[in-house]
């Protein structure tokens, strides 16, 4: 039987950085502005006048303090509240593309592995730049791999499913490994004029590559135990952007073709749903709670966070069973688990085990129960 292995991760940070304080400043001169030019339709009742922001809302809501960017200028312009990328000719590497062969890079060279040992690429994040030709196919030919290439959207579970899909590859000898790439470019479908959610996503890029157990090294990496993956719809998290849009004019530019949610909604709802998950993996692995050395769950929102992890352990995780590492990139979409992962595993030792858990849009949960060699 081919067991499946997670051999080696990597990591893009974009440079640029926004902290609270400064993403605050740009936004209530927005909102300092629109209630000027609209002074009179808000003392007339017609139009809500917009509340200003703070570093300190954003914190205890979050648990966010700043987050990486590929572009700060345009998203601190009051004038404009997006990011400034420009589009590149179809001879160049797309942005995603540049950011993905970065962390595969990483992630081979973390396996002691080339391109040349790599059968497949999953792209795996919430937003393609494109519909075709695919970005994976593009990565693929970037990294000079043989064999198939796909992209894949889950949302904020992208990558765990890729997970899944990258580990039956292996297991059912269709791939020898398999490069698990999440390029999330989150600020481009953010709205940074709205108060609610203008803090909550950042940039970054993660790449897992998935062996056989027998193409490893003794004692390295981290076997995978099993994945669980569970969907649920649900209209509570939503981006409505598409190539259909075109089609009726009515609604380009509305604030649904950007990313919007119904917060408490999801921390109700998804919640208890992600720890009933993640026990009944443990239960079907002959696992107890007590068994997780580390959580490395999704990084949207700490209260979160620290609420999953108190109902999967029934007590409340320490930072060192359950890392956090969205204060410094704040929601990365799929790449936050991984980034988790990524930043948090070197310490752990032979028969550790720990669960990679990611959870989102859809509703959809992925989970992965990994333990070290």
């Amino acid at each position: 039987m081919i067991k499946a292995v997670i051999s080696g991760t990597g990591l893009y940070t974009p440079p640029a950085t926004i902290d609270n304080d400064e993403l605050v400043e740009a936004f209530n001169q927005y909102v300092e502005q629109f209630n000027s030019e609209h002074a009179d339709e808000i003392a007339r009742g017609d139009v809500a006048a917009l509340q200003p922001s703070s570093s300190a809302f954003i914190e205890k809501a979050s648990g966010i303090k700043r987050r990486h960017v590929i572009n700060k200028d345009g998203i601190l312009n009051p004038e404009r509240m997006t990011p400034s990328i420009p589009e590149r000719s179809n001879d160049e590497r797309s942005v995603q593309c540049e950011m993905a062969v970065a962390a595969c890079n990483e992630a081979l060279a973390q396996a002691g592995k080339t391109a040349d040992d790599v059968d497949a690429v999953i792209v795996a994040c919430s937003n393609l730049q494109r519909a075709y030709p695919a970005i994976a196919i593009e990565v693929q030919q970037a990294l000079g791999v043989n064999g198939f290439a796909y992209d894949m959207n889950v949302a904020c579970s992208s990558a765990t499913f890729g997970l899944q899909a990258a580990v039956n590859s292996v297991e059912n000898g269709a791939a020898r490994s398999v490069l698990v790439v999440s390029p999330e470019i989150c600020s481009g479908h953010l709205n940074f004029r709205d108060r609610d959610s203008h803090f909550i996503f950042g940039d970054a890029c993660t790449a897992i590559l998935v062996e056989r157990e027998e193409n490893t090294q003794p004692g390295s990496g981290f076997e995978i135990l099993g994945t669980s993956l569970k969907t649920q719809f649900s209209n509570n998290i939503r981006n409505n952007f598409g190539f259909l849009n075109r089609a009726d004019e009515s609604g380009v530019g509305k604030p649904d073709k950007l990313f919007i949610q119904q917060g408490r909604k999801v921390f109700k709802e998804v919640s208890p749903l992600v720890a009933e998950t993640i026990q009944h993996q443990l239960e079907g692995l002959s696992l107890a709670p007590d068994n997780l050395r580390r959580m490395w769950l999704h990084q949207a929102n700490l209260n979160m966070n620290q609420l999953i992890a108190r109902k999967v352990l029934g007590r409340d995780a320490d930072a060192d069973e359950a890392p956090v590492i969205l204060d410094e990139y704040a929601n990365t979409s799929s790449a936050g688990s991984i980034i988790a992962f990524h930043k948090h595993k070197s310490d752990l030792v032979s028969g550790d085990i720990g669960v990679i858990c990611s959870f989102g849009a859809g509703y959809s949960i992925g989970s992965v129960v990994v333990r070290r060699r």
